[in-house]
């Protein structure tokens, strides 16, 4: 495929995402860009999203090696979601969500999830940045940190604040981290912030959740139903949490209606096919700042 990279829109687990546009059509996409020397996770996500196909997963459009100043990038091209992230969509809603609408995307990622899990896939990394959201709502993204769960010992990882405790203890990282994962984001679609609070450090917050007997606050605010859902979700035992099917049946989901979210702005309309040289992509940069740290993916976790 012949394309046109545009401006870079954010950053995934292990490289750097740029809008892009077909030199021969109209076709607008997502490309996500790592140098060719580096691109051993990306070609890892390459090869999982490739066998994926649902409504409910960012939709596969190939992959290529370009050469960009001197560089020999890897490309893996992806459909465009013009809404941005999940997150995006918490800032854009005034902080929070009201309950309605956490019911229809926590909906919709589990659909996805459990697509995923009926064949064996964790994604490890479920947090509202790795979930884009488009016209027609929301769909899971970022494989950098998934694995197939018959591949053996597998190393872990993800984002400190979204790992479960049986993660953040060293011992294990399948499916059931990913409720815990979609537990952690509905607290974020509800109240705007972080699943735990008044966290100093990622040591001491994996020491928190491995070891603590806690679990992430539920919201008081929220209705009966939402926070059944949720001690569902965030079961410190992995194996007393339910499963995205089970959940998939339960009355919080029941009640949700679907409905059509808000137009996205024309990205047509927006500068962003400015030539590779002007926007070139960046890798991900090393964060500074606590929290930065503790929402940044980490590939492995050294006990």
């Amino acid at each position: 495929m012949d394309w046109i990279r545009g401006h870079t829109i954010g950053h995934g687990s292990s490289a750097a995402v740029s809008v892009a546009k077909s030199r021969f059509s109209d076709e607008v996409f997502a490309v996500k860009s790592v140098e060719l020397s580096k691109s051993q996770l990306l070609q890892k996500e390459q090869k999982i999203l490739s066998e994926l196909s649902s409504p409910y997963i960012v939709t596969y459009k190939g992959c290529d090696v370009t050469k960009e100043k001197e560089k020999l990038m890897f490309n893996l091209m992806m459909e465009y979601m013009p809404d941005g992230t999940l997150s995006d969509e918490i800032r854009k809603q005034g902080g929070r969500m009201n309950e309605p609408l956490i019911g229809y995307y926590t909906k919709q990622i589990l659909q996805g999830l459990e697509y995923l899990h009926s064949r064996s896939i964790a994604h490890c990394d479920m947090k509202g940045q790795n979930i884009l959201v488009g016209k027609t709502g929301a769909k899971i993204a970022d494989f950098g940190c998934a694995n197939w769960r018959d591949n053996g010992t597998v190393p872990i990882g993800g984002t400190p604040m979204f790992m479960a405790p049986e993660v953040a203890s060293g011992e294990e990282q399948g499916c059931p981290a990913d409720i815990w994962g979609l537990g952690c984001t509905i607290i974020e679609m509800a109240t705007g912030g972080s699943p735990w609070t008044n966290v100093t450090n990622p040591a001491s917050l994996l020491y928190r959740i491995a070891f603590s007997g806690q679990s992430p606050e539920i919201p008081k605010f929220l209705s009966l139903q939402a926070k059944d859902f949720l001690n569902k979700c965030l079961r410190r035992d992995s194996k007393e949490r339910w499963t995205a099917k089970q959940l998939l049946k339960h009355p919080f989901l029941e009640a949700i209606q679907d409905f059509v979210t808000d137009s996205p702005t024309s990205i047509l309309d927006q500068d962003i096919w400015n030539s590779v040289e002007e926007s070139e992509t960046t890798i991900l940069q090393t964060v500074s700042s606590p929290l930065q740290r503790l929402e940044k993916p980490v590939k492995e976790i050294v006990q």
